[in-house]
């Protein structure tokens, strides 16, 4: 449970004193935002004595009469305004009018009650001052998260990009010396590694398009009847070039057809994120078996590989933006670190999961569920 401080700022010593022993042990509950608030209540006896006790520890609620002897309300609020304080001040005074509420409204009060008041009229009040309170509050703080969001993204984007820029633009100054171009096996060596470099940003743009469709709700969804075993056989069907390559054997399990209600371009995605890494990851001479389920309401699709591997700290760290398992068995392999965050993210609109299961040396086993209808 949070807890906020409230400053109650009155002349009168028994109006303190009411609004003291009215809020002892009251606590707000927030469903609007899932929050259980207690109070703190502390006394100020002027307008100055405020200010003093706000510049040591400013409180969150200022409670503030507007006629008292010394400064008014309202100058206090003005003061506070101009020291651009964080406080939420809700006006007490025995001189209620509109003008006076317009007043202290522009000088940045939240609300007014007027004395006499009840309890309840105090709680009432209270329980909305606080629910804005916090509810500005979250939305300051999400703001923050996502401005820091923002800015890893872009860095790591930054980062993904400026590596395999700067090994093209190495080779073509390599290239640009005359005496390069008589070795005709050192050009073609070259211009390969610059395709390859090449292959892999647009291979990080496409995922990142992907991953920004699906996270804006932009990309437009064709749900039909599909079949999961058809769309794995079609990314098998992709991969095989690669994987003769390393004579890797590349099988699909399914029992005929297995149906589920989806975007083709999703499943798409997922089942080619999955079997390429399997692929990718694996050893020569290696196998990928790819199996299509159903299990009750779901549908299931496990890609196993004979592939390196993960550690237990290493798959922890999975399906997050940019990650990829970096260590002396993946580095020379180029990937976005896109893929299986952009897995899950599917998923989710499926109201399924995507797990994973791994040993070093052994292989892996990505397994992901999706509600069939």
């Amino acid at each position: 449970m949070d807890t906020l401080r409230i400053l109650v700022t009155d002349d009168e010593r028994e109006m303190r004193r009411a609004v003291e022993r009215a809020l002892q042990n009251y606590t707000v509950h927030l469903p609007e935002v899932d929050q259980e608030v207690g109070f703190v209540v502390e006394q100020a006896e002027s307008g100055e004595q405020a200010l003093e006790r706000i510049a040591v520890q400013s409180p969150d609620i200022l409670l503030l009469d507007h006629k008292m002897g010394g400064m008014t309300g309202l100058e206090v609020l003005d003061r506070l305004r101009a020291d651009e304080c964080d406080i939420l001040t809700v006006m007490i005074t025995a001189y209620a009018s509109l003008e006076t509420a317009v007043t202290a409204t522009k000088q940045g009060a939240f609300d007014f009650i007027a004395k006499p008041f009840t309890p309840k009229e105090l709680k009432d009040t209270l329980r909305k001052a606080t629910l804005h309170l916090i509810s500005q509050r979250q939305a300051r703080r999400l703001a923050q998260e996502k401005r820091q969001v923002r800015f890893q993204f872009i860095s790591v984007l930054a980062h993904e990009l400026k590596a395999p820029l700067g090994a093209v633009e190495g080779y073509l100054k390599i290239l640009r010396d005359p005496g390069m171009r008589s070795s005709a096996g050192s050009v073609d060596q070259m211009v390969e590694r610059c395709l390859v470099r090449c292959e892999g940003m647009r291979k990080l743009i496409y995922d990142l398009l992907d991953l920004t469709r699906i996270e804006s709700g932009l990309k437009q969804r064709d749900l039909a009847e599909v079949d999961l075993a058809e769309v794995a056989r079609a990314s098998i069907d992709t991969v095989q070039p690669d994987a003769a390559a390393r004579h890797i054997e590349v099988a699909l399990h399914a029992d005929g057809p297995v149906v589920l209600s989806a975007d083709r371009s999703e499943l798409e995605i997922m089942v080619n994120n999955l079997v390429t890494n399997a692929v990718k990851y694996n050893r020569d001479n290696g196998r990928v078996d790819v199996t299509c389920s159903v299990d009750g309401e779901d549908t299931l699709i496990a890609v196993a590989d004979t592939g390196i591997g993960m550690t237990a700290e290493e798959t922890g760290r999975l399906f997050q933006e940019f990650v990829r398992i970096k260590n002396r068995k993946t580095k020379n392999i180029l990937g976005s670190g896109l893929g299986l965050s952009t897995v899950k993210k599917l998923a989710a609109l499926y109201s399924g999961s995507v797990s994973v299961d791994s040993e070093p040396d052994v292989g892996t086993t990505f397994t992901v569920r999706l509600n069939r209808r």
